[in-house]
């Protein structure tokens, strides 16, 4: 069942919906059998780039190659691509295995191999012992999985996947996207991911790239987004973001960065010009000990215990900002009103 993997490449896509652009001049790269994710809140663009690779929606102009063949033009059946709906899509009248059977009955597979291809598929999702009941008779996890049998039965170039775990409760997408990945990694395909879940989209991308009104705001491997965050929206989109505003002052002896409250942080020598200064939560630490060189003064507003952790939301730099502080039993927490001390890690703040 497993095809060789294909690269995929868009070319200055653009497309339109009458006279409303939603995907304007869109370029990448996907490797080949890589895991990839669209990310983006409602409405940025990443479903309509998956349905244009698919071939559902209006043609749009540019070039999508899928293995060096431009489909942009084609008609969904001629581009060999396997699409899994958010809402799986199946045949409530028909048995898991007729479900599974129907796309290679489409395509005139002979009648002899489709049993054992619907029995391959199958039992790679690990619904073989279900393969005469209904859908109705199937739990949301198990339909997602017969979507996928169905999909992959047919030998797609390309797996593409529309929010497929949104209808899933919290406990069992944490397992399917655990059970997606090793599919994928099983079959080889490269697989585009959409998706407006952080959580979902760090856990099982190779890489991924973040949209936000039809443009792309960044490319790149979770951990560089959200490391290394190219503007404000994609830092604040990906993961929580304390942001602090100031000025950047360039000396011989450094730099640093003047916060609203006159408070001054110290940053490297190659620090890029901006006004806005990004800190994970991690990155702040509420400290007893006055000895470090960058600290501010603010008043804790909130307090969360999270378990491993307690978050604090803290009014400083004329900000709000959230603090994740190591939880260590038999220590003291601070209090809303306390006045506290924070040191930042200014090594691993970017400059916006």
């Amino acid at each position: 069942m497993t095809r060789k993997a294909v690269e995929i490449r868009i070319e200055d896509l653009h497309l339109s919906f009458g006279t409303t652009e939603v995907l304007r001049g869109v370029n990448m790269t996907i490797e080949p059998g890589e895991f990839y994710a669209f990310l983006g809140p409602s409405g940025s663009g990443k479903s309509t780039l998956l349905r244009a690779i698919a071939g559902f929606g209006p043609t749009p102009r540019g070039r999508i190659l899928i293995g060096g063949r431009d489909i942009a033009k084609l008609p969904p059946w001629k581009r060999n691509v396997g699409m899994v709906f958010q809402s799986y899509a199946l045949w409530p009248h028909m048995s898991v295995r007729a479900n599974v059977a129907f796309g290679l009955e489409e395509r005139k597979v002979a009648r002899k191999d489709i049993g054992t291809r619907v029995e391959s598929a199958l039992e790679l999702v690990g619904l073989l012992h279900l393969a005469d009941r209904m859908p109705s008779q199937l739990s949301g996890g198990q339909q997602q999985r017969v979507a996928l049998a169905r999909t992959v039965v047919v030998e797609p170039d390309v797996l593409l996947l529309d929010e497929p775990l949104s209808n899933l409760d919290a406990s069992l997408r944490i397992q399917m996207r655990r059970e997606l990945l090793s599919l994928q990694r099983k079959l080889g395909l490269t697989t585009i991911f959409v998706t407006h879940d952080q959580e979902e989209a760090n856990t099982t991308a190779d890489r991924m790239a973040v949209l936000d009104g039809g443009v792309i705001q960044q490319m790149g491997t979770p951990q560089e987004l959200y490391d290394t965050p190219a503007n404000l929206f994609v830092a604040k989109f990906l993961g929580t973001a304390n942001i602090i505003d100031g000025t950047l002052q360039r000396g011989d002896g450094g730099n640093t960065f003047k916060i609203a409250s006159g408070e001054v942080l110290h940053l490297g020598a190659g620090s890029p010009d901006g006004s806005s200064l990004v800190l994970r939560p991690q990155n702040i630490e509420i400290v007893t000990d006055q000895n470090h060189p960058d600290l501010i003064t603010g008043k804790v507003k909130h307090r969360e215990f999270l378990g491993s952790q307690t978050r604090y939301l803290v009014e400083a730099a004329g900000s709000e900002l959230i603090i994740d502080q190591k939880h260590v039993g038999g220590v003291d927490w601070y209090e809303p009103g306390m006045e506290v001390k924070m040191s930042v890690n200014t090594r691993n703040a970017v400059l916006l």
